[in-house]
């Protein structure tokens, strides 16, 4: 990857940083829908992260899933949105995710929720990306 294409990254994640501070500074939540993609017609597909506040793990994949909206081209996550949520918020979700955040999970078509396979902390954005192209095909 190229200096010019690592910077461009680095400025989409921390642009990004940016907007969660600022957010909380105002008193505003975190935790919620991530405005990564600019479509919302019938044909956006939803992605789900379980997350909790002051998990190392949650936060770098988070970081990595902004990159990877925010890369564009053909392969680009623009049909998929990202909806961050916080287990510490609803029992249900911190019995089932507490001790396996953080946790994507795609929605069906149906609504329901598809568990994904995990993903390692060691992956560059553009494999990420590619592994959730290849979720929602």
């Amino acid at each position: 990857m190229g200096k010019r294409r690592r910077r461009k990254m680095a400025a989409a994640i921390s642009s990004a940083n940016w907007a969660f501070v600022a957010a909380a500074r105002r008193g505003g939540r975190q935790w919620g829908t991530i405005p990564l993609s600019c479509s919302s017609g019938p044909n956006t597909r939803k992605l789900v992260l379980y997350s909790k506040p002051g998990c190392c793990l949650c936060d770098c994949l988070k970081e990595k899933l902004q990159a990877a909206f925010s890369l564009s081209g053909p392969d680009s996550l623009h049909h998929v949105t990202l909806q961050v949520r916080d287990i510490t918020t609803n029992p249900d979700w911190e019995r089932a995710y507490q001790y396996e955040i953080p946790v994507l999970a795609k929605e069906n078509s149906d609504g329901k929720e598809e568990i994904l396979p995990r993903l390692s902390p060691r992956l560059s954005v553009e494999i990420i990306q590619k592994k959730l192209l290849a979720a929602f095909s």
